[in-house]
């Protein structure tokens, strides 16, 4: 009788166990196949998007200058070079922002921060190239210059250094970048050989020593063979790199409006304007006068190098200041907080959209007819007559309209040494089942592709010209001609426009 009982019972709860684990298993509470479905995922290509049950994090103005100030001693990883098989890299076009650099402005009353803008390779951070790219340097006589490049110093010298001067973390910056893409595109794909000639090769520059210097980092790190004799810097007088194409009016009043935007949101934050008044109280100057100062500019150089925030010169003779009379990071994590709430509303109004789209389209139109020469020579079998590999070297008000021009805004401001990078390639010919042969996919330009990267990440699906593409296994990535007719008209539907000349010349309302 007993054990019949104890049957009974077992019976019951293996009945119970089984009707929950239905239960949940209908519910979705669990999964059904945990490992069929991780596994789907790795065989598509698309990105998957996870279903957030809690609300998304809040910004962390901190974390996010971190990120901003891209500490070299992380190791540098990217998608750069990847593609399906048997797909051949034609051409890299390269835009880099300018590496980490001393403040532009000065905060006023506070000791500027005491960095050293000498290169050595036995200080922090440093690099295994860069004894070797010092030592090149010096030999900088033997390159051809543009104008008045020939006359700025290709390495920061000054043991205290200058406004704007690039310093050992921004020249190791980018040394890890050339090194980078030198793994990704002349080790992977030979882009480049030892004997490589100087037509296979463009870069230009504005015309500030941060950015050159910059470039001839990022170029030591990349270049198979470094050779003077074989390298030209061309110079871009205007930081939008718009060549010859710099005559836009519609663009500078687009402009006008943006910074009327700016102005009205940074006056409406009460929080930011406490902070400013309380900053300027510290310091013992006037809140005008610190907010013409600019004072993120020098805040974000603390924060990145490690330094103590600045303190009023004034206020004390001691070597320690009285509670209150430095900065901090409170008042800073305001201020950046801020700026990422511009961010926000920039991209909710639209208008710096379309200035972005102006410009930004001098340079995107000068590499799509790059990039469709190569394209052509490469079907023709004719002798690489264009640049495989473009470099510029650039800033952060360059980079940031082109991201936005692109689609690209949710990418974020550009950090230091950020790179921006346009790949070519050409897809394999496909088999005739019945002939065995070689085939092309087809006519013109069908089987030319492009990918977009930004600091290693694939964006190419995000942007504005390949955003609603549908990809396929025949086809995984964006198709040149998409690319080209963005540039060349579509770019400009935001502006009620069909070509660059017309949108710069309309009256904007």
């Amino acid at each position: 009788m007993l054990a019949r009982n104890r049957f009974i019972v077992v019976l019951v709860v293996g009945m119970l166990l089984a009707v929950l684990s239905f239960s949940l298993q209908y519910l979705h509470l669990i999964p059904t196949n945990p490992v069929a479905e991780q596994g789907s995922h790795g065989k598509s290509r698309k990105r998957v998007n996870p279903v957030l049950h809690t609300e998304p994090p809040i910004p962390d103005p901190i974390r996010d200058t971190h990120q901003y100030c891209n500490y070299p001693n992380i190791t540098e990883h990217g998608w750069e070079g990847h593609s399906p098989a048997d797909y051949r890299l034609l051409s890299v076009q390269v835009m880099i922002r300018h590496g980490d650099r001393y403040p532009l402005y000065s905060i006023p009353k506070t000791k500027r921060p005491a960095i050293d803008c000498t290169l050595s390779d036995k200080r922090r951070p440093s690099h295994p190239l860069l004894a070797s790219f010092v030592n090149h340097m010096a030999l900088g006589g033997r390159g051809h210059w543009d104008a008045s490049l020939g006359s700025l110093p290709r390495l920061p010298n000054h043991s205290s250094c200058e406004m704007g001067e690039l310093t050992q973390t921004g020249a190791v910056q980018h040394l890890k970048n050339g090194d980078h893409l030198r793994q990704a595109y002349i080790k992977r794909h030979n882009l480049l050989t030892d004997d490589w000639s100087p037509r296979q090769l463009w870069v230009e520059t504005t015309g500030k020593s941060r950015t050159l210097q910059s470039g001839l980092a990022f170029l030591f790190g990349f270049l198979p063979r470094f050779d003077w004799s074989r390298l030209t810097v061309r110079q871009q007088w205007s930081t939008l790199f718009c060549g010859s194409s710099c005559d836009c009016p519609a663009r500078n009043r687009y402009l006008d409006q943006e910074q009327r935007r700016q102005y009205r949101q940074r006056i409406a934050d009460a929080e930011l304007e406490r902070t400013y008044v309380a900053m300027a109280k510290t310091l013992g100057v006037a809140t005008k006068t610190l907010r013409a100062a600019n004072p993120v500019d020098a805040l974000l150089c603390h924060f990145c190098h490690n330094l103590p925030f600045p303190c009023s010169s004034t206020r004390t003779t001691t070597s320690t200041p009285p509670e209150g009379a430095c900065l901090t990071q409170q008042h800073f994590a305001v201020i950046r907080r801020q700026q990422k709430d511009d961010e926000l509303e920039r991209r909710e109004e639209g208008i710096y959209r379309r200035y972005a789209v102006l410009a930004a389209h001098p340079y995107l139109s000068r590499t799509a007819a790059r990039m469709e020469r190569i394209a052509k020579d490469s079907q023709t079998r004719r002798g690489r007559e264009e640049a495989v590999f473009a470099l510029a070297s650039a800033h952060d008000v360059t980079m940031a309209p082109l991201l936005s021009a692109l689609g690209l805004e949710g990418a974020g401001f550009p950090r230091f040494a950020a790179r921006l990078i346009f790949e070519l390639w050409n897809s394999p010919d496909v088999k005739d089942n019945g002939k065995n042969e070689r085939m092309k996919r087809g006519k013109g330009l069908d089987n030319m592709f492009i990918r977009v990267l930004y600091n290693g990440e694939d964006l190419t699906f995000d942007t504005a010209f390949c955003r609603d593409h549908s990809r396929s296994i025949a086809q995984p990535l964006c198709p040149l001609g998409k690319f080209l007719s963005f540039v060349r008209r579509d770019m400009f539907n935001i502006v009620n426009a069909t070509s660059y000349h017309q949108a710069c010349h309309q009256t904007v309302l």
